[in-house]
């Protein structure tokens, strides 16, 4: 009987059984940030460890480091972000572990810097003190986010204590229509099984949708995993994730390329391999897709109504109608058209350079409502960097956007970046919990970032579609 590729990548990395009955894993890769890592480090430092293969870790600073250029002077002016960003800097230079800090020019969101430098690989293990970690499953690797008590356990002994997960193989069949794109996908298939539906599982994401995604499409599909209540979500690996990351810093040099590849092709998913559960959603006609409550299951396509709390039962009736209360919007009722405040195009799932492209080319020829505030943050400094090369930063600024500086800005707000009372954020992003947005009443749409443009022009929640070039 076949394997499919999370079985295969578990297996290969299993150190020894324990007593518990889990697997001691070896963990291939182990990345940091400055929120999670201070207290891991501290950990060692009072057992007098050391990082066990420092080569093996990577970290950088995004969540707390400010956009805009003059807040970024050292020091910080948020004392904590300060004690932060000083700890990673000295627990990285003491342990001997590269820091991708702004002094670098490598500076970004932990899982757009990983790819973008070739230290994510196919058939790796990936762990995080982030729950986003599953988007390195893009690439065919088994990435999942831990607890800082965990992270400690990765330095000290690049193993972690896991027991195995069942898997789910999601197949999207048919294809995407012009203005459809990996985040109306990602959120189609949270609404569809849960926040809680891939509990317990590792998602495999199949299908000719998923064959004709980009690497960044794919990297979307996956950091929304978690959201479906998924620990991993992974992809195969084919020749776009080989082409990606061909050339990379850290990739396999030339005299080891074809042996990696090889290696890389041997982890895929066997054609007759065994699944837990397998579920097909067609895409053929799904469209743009917006959360209308707070989790990302509550989704619908734009033209959709709202539902009523009557369609639900028991406990559930609860948990809708505690989203019509907070987010204040009429059960029964449309999204579209519903007016907002800021326009997010960023984050670990949306703050790529394709991301960055297809915004461009929704916004370009427009202006940003009056009543709107929105930013551009590009996921790292190489995005920056690379999108300035094309102009891209022009077309924001002559629209009215501000282009900002490289980090997790509004997705978490652990940063200057904050909603303001009850403003509506149409978001890129990846969470519309209560308060996600830095203010405890502010109120999170998740959407694509050419949705997120389109409402920036408009000022309301609009149909992409009508902007878009066949």
């Amino acid at each position: 009987m076949g394997k499919n590729l999370y079985q295969k990548v578990f297996e290969s990395h299993t150190v020894a059984k324990l007593a518990s009955g889990q697997s001691q894993l070896f963990i291939g890769l182990h990345l940091c940030h400055e929120v999670t890592s201070p207290q891991a480090f501290a950990m060692l430092r009072e057992d007098g460890l050391k990082v066990k293969f420092p080569e093996r870790t990577f970290a950088t600073v995004d969540h707390i480091i400010p956009t805009t250029l003059p807040d970024r002077s050292r020091p910080l002016q948020d004392a904590i972000s300060e004690e932060m960003f000083s700890h990673i800097e000295k627990n990285t230079r003491d342990f001997g572990v590269r820091f991708f800090g702004p002094d670098t020019g490598e500076q970004g969101v932990i899982h757009i810097v990983g790819p973008e430098e070739g230290v994510t690989q196919p058939g790796m293990t990936i762990a995080c003190g982030d729950s986003h970690t599953a988007t390195h499953g893009a690439f065919g690797a088994i990435a999942f986010g831990i607890g800082t008590s965990q992270v400690a356990d990765v330095l000290a002994t690049q193993t972690l204590a896991m027991s195995p997960l069942k898997t789910r193989r999601i197949l999207f069949t048919g294809k995407l229509k012009p203005g459809v794109y990996s985040k109306d996908v990602s959120l189609a298939y949270i609404a569809k099984l849960g926040v809680n539906g891939g509990v317990g599982y590792a998602y495999e994401f199949a299908g000719p949708v998923v064959d004709a995604m980009d690497m960044e499409g794919r990297m979307t599909l996956c950091n929304m995993a978690i959201e479906g209540g998924a620990r991993v979500g992974y992809c195969n690996p084919d020749q776009k994730t080989f082409d990606f990351l061909k050339g990379k810093p850290y990739a396999p040099k030339a005299d080891r390329w074809n042996e990696a590849v090889a290696y890389w092709k041997s982890v895929a998913s066997d054609p007759d391999a065994k699944f837990d559960d397998e579920i097909i959603i067609d895409c053929d006609n799904l469209e743009p897709m917006v959360t209308w409550g707070i989790t990302p299951a509550q989704a619908l396509q734009i033209n959709e109504n709202m539902p009523k709390i009557s369609q639900f039962e028991g406990s559930e009736q609860k948990v809708i109608a505690e989203a019509y209360e907070y987010m204040g919007w009429q059960e029964g009722g449309k999204m579209l058209g519903t007016p907002i405040d800021i326009a997010f195009v960023g984050s670990c799932t949306n703050g790529r350079l394709s991301d960055l492209q297809e915004a461009a080319k929704i916004i370009k020829g427009h202006k940003v409502a009056d009543s709107v505030k929105m930013w551009v943050v590009p996921g790292s400094m190489k995005i920056k960097i690379e999108a300035e090369a094309l102009g891209l930063d022009k077309i924001f600024k002559e629209a009215g956007a501000e282009w900002r500086e490289a980090g997790c800005s509004l997705c978490l707000a652990m940063n200057p970046d904050k909603l303001k009372g009850r403003e509506v954020s149409a978001s890129s992003s990846n969470r519309n919990f209560k308060g996600r947005q830095g203010s405890p009443t502010g109120r999170t749409i998740l959407m694509s970032p050419a949705m997120v443009v389109a409402a920036a022009i408009e000022g309301k929640v609009t149909d992409v579609r009508k902007y878009v070039k066949e």
